[in-house]
């Protein structure tokens, strides 16, 4: 007999709306801000208590150069600061990608940072795999992030893990979050365009959700550098919200219980006979 699964829905007491919000970050970092806080407070009318952006938010510009490094910034640097009067103004969690400074000077950290509703500085993640793959070669200018203790916070009954673009294509990065707790997994993105990229990108987003059974929510740059097509997955592998190549927000209504009746069907977690360890 098979165990009926609870759909998620915006009628469930305990469901939250949570968002991806997918815009093309240039080097005007004003104008990425007014373009973050005209999509936070499109995603906050329509619902939602959480809003992710992509990767590279604070600043992006093709190629990679000595821009980045000028417009590198301290947490408690005008970005994050922005950051936090926005999301303490609507009353939403807020997930970005920026240009974090560091001690060497001669490169800096892609870091994502998370915004409690108070305002409040609650999570910090620095990328651990770098793009040098399909050409690139992103750690010419980014430090790696120190493997440590995922950080998270909590989103209601949820627990939230933050994790980084091609951090996606390495499982055992989402792995270790959700043997700390996560039942949501956020990816703030900048997925460059190439052959086959975007079915790349759809694949692992959907293969880190089902093997895991959390929700995962990524928040990808639009085209003509990134692919867009950000979206929402759930502890099934189905993607319950989703992007095409334009500007765009999209939301969707995610609770605990849902990853709870999908673990009574599917206990590939309580299966496992592999763990997770840091190295």
């Amino acid at each position: 007999m098979t165990t009926p699964i609870t759909p998620t829905a915006h009628g469930d007491d305990e469901a939250i709306g949570v968002a991806v919000a997918q815009f093309a970050p240039g080097p005007d970092a004003d104008a990425n801000l007014a373009t973050i806080t005209r999509l936070a407070s499109v995603a906050t009318r329509r619902g939602a208590s959480l809003v992710v952006f992509p990767e590279y938010s604070s600043y992006f510009s093709e190629p990679f150069g000595e821009g980045f490094l000028a417009h590198a910034e301290t947490l408690e640097g005008p970005f994050v600061s922005a950051l936090g009067a926005l999301a303490a103004s609507l009353g939403v969690h807020i997930v970005a990608g920026m240009i974090e400074a560091t001690s060497s000077g001669d490169r800096f950290s892609n870091a994502v940072v998370a915004l409690a509703p108070t305002g409040e500085l609650v999570a910090s993640y620095r990328k651990l795999h770098l793009y040098d793959a399909f050409g690139a070669a992103e750690s010419d200018w980014v430090e790696p992030g120190l493997i440590g203790a995922p950080e998270t916070f909590a989103l209601g009954e949820l627990t939230v893990g933050l994790q980084t673009c091609y951090d996606i294509r390495f499982p055992e990065v989402t792995r270790r979050l959700v043997d700390a707790g996560v039942d949501l997994a956020l990816v703030p993105a900048e997925w460059v365009r190439g052959a086959l990229k975007e079915h790349h990108w759809r694949t692992l987003v959907t293969a880190r959700a089902l093997e895991n059974t959390i929700y995962v929510a990524a928040a990808d740059h639009t085209p003509p550098v990134g692919v867009g097509t950000s979206l929402i997955v759930d502890p099934m592998g189905v993607a319950i919200a989703s992007l095409g190549e334009r500007e765009d927000v999209a939301l969707s209504w995610i609770s605990r219980r849902r990853v709870d009746d999908v673990r009574r069907v599917n206990p590939a977690l309580s299966l496992r006979r592999f763990g997770t360890r840091e190295l």
